[in-house]
Parts: C-alpha cells; structure tokens; sequence
C-alpha cells in the first residue's frame, strides 16, 4: 500500500489496488502493485521509483509526465519547498563591444520526485516536461551528490 500523507486517498492511475493477484511485475508498467516506466534518454529509473511506496502524479518514473525538450544541468541553490528545487544555471554571454564574455545565470524551479534525496549543492540535471504549476516547467532526472565542490559556495561560478 502507498504512504498516505495527504487528506485525499492517493492511488496511481494505472494500478488496481482490489485484485487478488500479488506480486510484482518484472516489466515496466506491466502487473505488480506499483506503476513505473523507463523515461529512455538514457536515464535510469531509480531503484526508489521502482521498489518505493510514495505516490507523486509529477513524477517522471512513476506519474504522467513525458520529458521532451531542453535538458539542463545545474547547481542546487534551494531545497526549501515541498518537492520543488530552485537550479542555479550558470553560463557566459558575449558582449560585442568589449569582445569578451561576461558570467550570467539564471535561477529554474524543478519538481523534484520523492525519490531522489537533493541537498544545496548538489549537481542536477533537469528536464523539461508540460507546465506542472504556474512557475515549474522542469523535472529532476538524475542528481550527483555535491563532493569537494561544495565548498566553493553558494552563488560561486561553477559552469565549466
């Protein structure tokens, strides 16, 4: 059975919770008690996605989301919403009248599914998906635990 933290009965669209069968499917999406699908672009869905209990219709692995468009990866810059990360995105603009390039970044909101674990400072890399909320356009795919270069700081210029 799925955890149940909200008001509302959570279930996943796909799975018949009353049947008699028990067991978990070795496909994806097909029998079991719990829905999951392989994303493709060469991303792995997480062992969290397939063996876990949480219930997010957001989700990549497990909800009705496809990923289609820009992927881009990221710097964590904050992980103080409920499944909603800001990405720090850091790249360089070409100034013509100088000829030279100038750091620039742009902040992206990304839903981030209950199976992956993201701190500040954590390497993301991000989908695009439909819009999931008036600001929220991506979908975390894939995060890279944040090792020495954590302590360059939070606003550092960690592009390349």
């Amino acid at each position: 059975m799925a955890e149940q933290t909200e008001k509302a009965f959570l279930k996943q669209p796909k799975v018949f919770l009353c049947s008699k069968k028990s067991g978990k499917g070795k496909t994806p999406g097909k029998g079991g008690n719990r829905y999951w699908k392989n994303i493709g672009l060469t991303y792995k869905t997480p062992r969290e996605a397939v063996e876990g209990t949480y219930i997010d219709k957001k989700c990549p692995f497990t909800g009705n989301v496809s990923i289609r468009g820009r992927i881009i990866s990221g710097t964590c810059h904050s992980a103080k919403m409920m499944r909603t990360i800001i990405v720090r995105k850091d790249y360089f603009h070409w100034v013509k009248k100088y000829q030279r390039y100038e750091k620039r970044h742009s902040n992206i909101p990304a839903h981030v599914s209950p199976c992956f674990r993201v701190k500040e400072g954590d390497r993301v890399t991000i989908g695009q998906c439909r819009p999931l909320s008036k600001t929220v356009r991506f979908n975390v795919l894939k995060v890279s635990q944040a090792g020495s270069s954590s302590a360059l700081g939070k606003k550092s210029f960690t592009g390349f």
